[in-house]
């Protein structure tokens, strides 16, 4: 049932295996070496075999259910934002450790939760003690924490792409961020508009200053240095592609920088991070496409006073399922790479 043998096994249950998040997760974990799945869930699906329901995993002897099933160590929640915290909030109270893939877990005020989200947050007493699961910021906390909120994709590579720059202090209180999506971010249930037909040869803006994924950005990276919050204006698109986000973030300089002092502050503060490199030229969103990497491009606009920044990364594996793997290996205390340390597949 599992790619290779291990001293430790931790066993994992998946919340919504039927979801993007959910499968990723599953085709990630197979060959980990001290993890393995032991129930997964899906309400459309339940009663099938994995393999059977997905023939690309099939390797797995595994039935889904409709419910967590077997003693765990870990659950991963890819359920819908605004499903998963009840969900999750069962095995966070019996000191299960949970990573939550969806948003749930992701803004501290419960206020903003309302905001963004149309509705109440329905365990606000369990958000204060949510680590937010970008190692790059928050590493030795992950490794401490019970329950993990997994960052959005775009917010990933977005906070990624700026957080050296305004923990620096050279940058203003404004950023601008352009993202573009490949279509699996939207999920697999989603609904209408997102068939072949409408969106090949085609790209569109939606939500525009006005995803949900905006304070989270504004929030992770305002963390990062003092005085008022930035404020972050954030337009996504989509792109006919099936996997990747490629983020073109703007922040005017606070004082006047060289490229080769941009390029020593990235270089610095990525220098203990396995799984985010700054690049010499600007990335593709291909360079990362299956694998766990965000590649980060600073250049100094020196014309405008302006910083761009360029991030990209897959969003159903450094965006989701392979965040996920990596916060769990902090957390359960294995090597930060464990599962994760291989190269894109490209072309």
């Amino acid at each position: 049932m599992h790619g290779y043998n291990s001293v430790v096994t931790y066993r994992v249950g998946i919340i919504n295996v039927t979801g993007y998040a959910g499968m990723e997760s599953a085709r990630l974990l197979w060959n980990h070496p001290a993890a393995r799945i032991v129930a997964a869930t899906g309400r459309s699906l339940a009663g099938k075999r994995l393999g059977d329901a997905f023939p690309h995993l099939a390797s797995y002897d595994l039935e889904i259910t409709p419910e967590i099933d077997a003693d765990v160590d870990v659950v991963f929640s890819a359920l819908p934002t605004a499903e998963s915290a009840a969900a999750c909030e069962p095995f966070i109270r019996s000191g299960v450790k949970v990573i939550d893939i969806a948003a749930d877990f992701r803004l501290k005020d419960p206020g903003a939760f309302q905001e963004w989200f149309g509705k109440p947050h329905p365990a606000p007493d369990l958000l204060p003690q949510a680590v937010y699961g970008l190692p790059e910021l928050n590493r030795e906390r992950i490794a401490g924490a019970s329950l993990v909120a997994n960052p959005g994709c775009y917010p990933a590579t977005s906070i990624l792409a700026l957080a050296p720059a305004v923990d620096a202090g050279i940058v203003g209180d404004m950023a601008i961020v352009d993202a573009k999506s490949g279509i699996s971010g939207a999920g697999r249930g989603t609904g209408g508009g997102f068939g072949y037909s409408e969106v090949n040869e085609d790209v569109s803006a939606y939500k525009i200053a006005n995803h949900n994924h905006q304070p989270e950005i504004t929030q992770e990276l305002s963390a990062l240095r003092e005085g008022p919050r930035l404020r972050v204006t954030f337009v996504p698109h989509l792109v006919p592609m099936t996997r990747g986000i490629h983020s073109t973030c703007y922040m005017p300089l606070a004082r006047q920088v060289s490229q080769s002092e941009v390029d020593a502050i990235y270089a610095d503060f990525y220098r203990q991070s396995p799984f985010t490199r700054v690049t010499a030229v600007p990335p593709h969103t291909k360079h990362t496409l299956g694998n766990n990497m965000c590649l980060v491009y600073p250049k100094v606009d020196e014309r405008n006073g302006m910083l761009v920044a360029v991030g990209v990364l897959d969003n159903l594996v450094k965006g989701a399922a392979g965040q996920a793997i990596e916060n769990m290996n902090l957390m359960l205390g294995i090597d930060q790479k464990a599962g994760l340390d291989f190269p894109a597949l490209y072309p």
